[in-house]
């Protein structure tokens, strides 16, 4: 991919920590709009609160993060119209109850964008179509498999018109014969241009979707590289040792 000047994403030397615990580390990291990053690592390296740092969900002491060229705000207002642009699909699918998949998904754009609610209700038809669920728009959740209700939840964040796309561990909580129906969803994002960034074990996912795979332990971004150079011929022995333990499991 080529470079740009200002990249739609850029992480600044951020750390945060959590007492005496740093979680993550001086980490630097730009992503190009349209590129797909994917963030490998073992479970405490970091990379979950690298994607919760990028969302303002954790406040980073050190660095800076910005958006679109704007550092993203400490709160109030000004945050709320970030978060608007930096979707965020989490492990557990935090859908509410008792609205129907329709419902969830017309929410945020009516409440925060004020988008009217006959054309949310539009986008919303369309977006779960695009998920294949065109026939659950009239389902509550509790009537949805947990991969159906990811994918309702991915419907949700994309009806916000996010600039970046945020994934932490999306398939996480499902069961293994629902993973590859979000996985699959992701993949067609990822080919339709949507500038995202994964925090995922699946590394069938990142081969395939990856514009480039960032790998962390320690809370430090070790290497970066693409999914040929990263899987093939990793330059670090950490890494090694990850993908040795990852791919033989």
């Amino acid at each position: 991919m080529p470079p740009v000047a200002v990249p739609l994403l850029r992480v600044d030397r951020v750390t945060k920590s959590f007492g005496a615990v740093v979680a993550v580390s001086d980490v630097s990291l730009d992503v190009a709009a349209g590129e797909v990053v994917v963030i490998v690592g073992a479970s405490g390296s970091g990379k979950s609160t690298l994607c919760r740092c990028i969302n303002r969900m954790e406040k980073h002491e050190a660095g800076t993060i910005t958006i679109d060229g704007a550092e993203l705000p400490e709160e109030g207002r000004a945050l709320a119209s970030l978060r608007a642009d930096v979707g965020m699909v989490f492990q557990s699918f935090n859908l509410f109850s008792h609205l129907t998949a329709l419902e969830n998904v017309m929410l945020a754009p009516v409440m925060v964008r004020k988008t009217p609610k006959h054309v949310a209700a539009e986008d919303a038809k369309r977006l779960l179509a695009r998920v294949g669920l065109a026939d659950k728009v009239n389902s509550r959740p509790s009537e949805l498999s947990g991969g159906q209700q990811q994918r309702v939840a991915i419907a949700r964040a994309l009806a916000m018109r996010p600039k970046v796309l945020l994934f932490d561990e999306p398939t996480s909580a499902l069961d293994p014969e629902m993973v590859s129906e979000v996985l699959d969803v992701m993949v067609e994002l990822a080919k339709d241009g949507m500038t995202m960034v994964v925090v995922t074990h699946e590394m069938g996912f990142a081969r395939r979707a990856a514009d480039r795979i960032v790998y962390m332990d320690e809370g430090r971004v070790v290497e970066i590289g693409t999914p040929e150079e990263f899987f093939t011929a990793p330059t670090t022995e950490r890494a090694r040792n990850f993908l040795s333990k990852i791919l033989n499991h």
